[in-house]
């Protein structure tokens, strides 16, 4: 890659990555915030399609799965047990609060969550972000921990630091799925693990607008 276009794409990624999350966490852009998700989804959709580098198995590739679903489960089961432990030690009035509270919008968000959320930001954040910026971040644990930090970033629109130290270390686990399997699929199953129970456990407050200040 020439010079002139590594700056073209450290100004691409800023504006991306940095600078329309941070329009949001000061509340300068009003829209809801799945709309720009949807179509930052469609953007790198388009541009990773129209690349004829790009191996377009990686946008599902099942067959990757059944490889690492054992590994994958067994962190979750891990990670899952510290989760619980912690906000029962810390928050132990939140436990279950979604189901208890509202259990047929807990219901809704289990079955779109994954669709209209999950695969989109597995698209954009390890997908499209391994492809397209592998010339800023060279080497495996650089590019890992720059997704992480990316997809943690992205969270300040919910303006509580629990949402980006969550995402951050979910987001580096699902930066090595993808490294791993080279697989969308795989990071969107275990990603949908990880959200689903979040939300069921009742951490989920921390994600949405304004949860925390």
């Amino acid at each position: 890659m020439s010079r002139l276009s590594l700056v073209g794409r450290t100004v691409e990624f800023v504006l991306i990555f940095v600078v329309i999350p941070l329009l949001y966490a000061l509340d300068i852009v009003g829209i809801h915030v799945l709309i720009p998700l949807l179509a930052m989804f469609l953007f790198s959709l388009v541009l990773l399609l129209r690349d004829a580098t790009f191996n377009r198995s990686r946008l599902w590739h099942a067959a990757a799965l059944r490889g690492a679903i054992k590994r994958m489960l067994t962190l979750f089961a891990i990670n899952a047990a510290i989760l619980t432990l912690g906000l029962w030690l810390l928050h132990p009035a939140m436990m279950f609060n979604f189901i208890r509270e509202a259990r047929t919008i807990w219901l809704l968000v289990m079955i779109f969550y994954p669709v209209l959320s999950v695969y989109p930001q597995e698209v954009i954040y390890r997908t499209f972000f391994f492809h397209r910026y592998r010339s800023l971040f060279p080497g495996k644990q650089t590019m890992a921990v720059a997704s992480a930090l990316a997809f943690g970033y992205m969270h300040i629109v919910f303006e509580n630091i629990p949402a980006v130290v969550l995402t951050a270390v979910g987001g580096y686990l699902f930066a090595r799925t993808y490294q791993r399997t080279d697989s969308t699929l795989a990071c969107v199953v275990e990603h949908a693990l990880y959200g689903c129970f979040v939300f069921t456990i009742g951490l989920g407050r921390f994600f949405y607008h304004g949860a925390v200040q």
